[in-house]
Parts: structure tokens; sequence; C-alpha cells
């Protein structure tokens, strides 16, 4: 997929079964003491092409062997009822962390650095699979869920095949032609300061 597309969802049936899967495997996973959450990432701000800016709150990294097919997939969403309250929005970063059995345990997940909401009221999942048809399947079945909470108009995705997700955030240079809202860029020599 080279392009940001909003993807056909799963029928609602096989949604739920890929989600409950998932969520066995995620508790597998946890048992076995395989998720991690670092924390290097955490209060980086990353600027993307559309020229709004997300500073990561989370991260959840997968204690995998190798990654053979890098792919970076970026997802993006907006709240319903929030608008812009404050508190809404953080209390919806806290709770987040509840949503870690919809992801980790999909087959190819490898890492997600979690975004706040930008300036557009968006929020952005910057993950890292190994393998870019195991990345759709994921979003595909992950738009159920975010229908619950999102405008289901704003849930949209892009997958980057061949590319480390840090590869990606870290290499992108701008280009005055384009407003990409999954593009990570670089700002000057780095992507944007950290803020700590």
């Amino acid at each position: 997929m080279n392009t940001a597309d909003r993807v056909r969802p799963l029928a609602a049936g096989a949604g739920l079964r890929a989600l409950l899967r998932c969520l066995f495997a995620t508790l597998r996973l946890l048992s076995a003491g395989r998720v991690h959450l670092p924390t290097h990432n955490v209060g980086r701000t990353i600027c993307f092409a559309d020229g709004t800016t997300g500073r990561v709150y989370r991260e959840t990294e997968l204690e995998v062997d190798t990654v053979t097919e890098p792919t970076t997939l970026v997802v993006a969403f907006r709240l319903r009822w929030i608008g812009s309250n404050a508190f809404a929005h953080r209390l919806f970063r806290v709770e987040s962390l509840l949503n870690t059995p919809l992801f980790v345990g999909f087959p190819g997940f490898v890492s997600k650095l979690w975004m706040a909401a930008d300036e557009a009221g968006r929020y952005r999942g910057v993950y890292e699979w190994d393998d870019a048809d195991l990345a759709i399947a994921y979003v595909r079945a992950l738009w159920w869920p975010l229908a619950l909470v999102s405008e289901r108009s704003s849930i949209c995705c892009h997958v980057v095949p061949d590319a480390h997700r840090d590869e990606v955030i870290a290499t992108m240079e701008p280009d005055p032609d384009d407003s990409c809202w999954w593009r990570p860029i670089r700002n000057g020599r780095t992507v944007c300061e950290e803020s700590q």
C-alpha cells in the first residue's frame, strides 16, 4: 500500500474473531514477559508533513528474535464527542493502556509509538510490523473497536513496506509539495526537538 488509505474493515464476525485470537495471544505474551513498555521515546515530539506534531506518550514493544520484512504502519483517528476537552484527552491516554490486548498479539507486531492528539485532534499510532500484509490485516480488524470511539471517516492508515519505523522517522526530509498526514519529517537536522 503506497498511499494513505481508508481500509475496508473485516466483516464484524471475522473482526471479532481476529480480536479474540489477539487477546489470547497477548495473554500468552504477557505471561511470558515478552511485552515491554520502554521509555526512551516517551516525550519525543515528531513532526508530520501536514504541519502537525505528535508527542509520544507511551511505547509498547514485543520481544522478537528478528524482523525479516520490516514495515512501518501509521494509523490515525479522531475521537468522537470529546472535542478539545483536555481532561477527556488525558483520560483517554490513561485508559489506552487497556487497549494493549487489541494489538500486541496480532501476528507480525513489533512495536508501537502512541501519539497524543495533534493540533487537528487526530491521534496516531506509529508501528513497526514484520510483513506489510500482516499490518493491513491488523488494521482491518482494528477498525471495529476504533469505530466505537472514533469519527468513522477519520480512521485511516498508511503502510511503508521494507522500512523500519525508526528509519522512517529519522530519514524523511520535508518536501514543500507534500502535506501527507502520515509522513514523519525531519525538522532541520533532527526530527522535532525532543521535549521532556
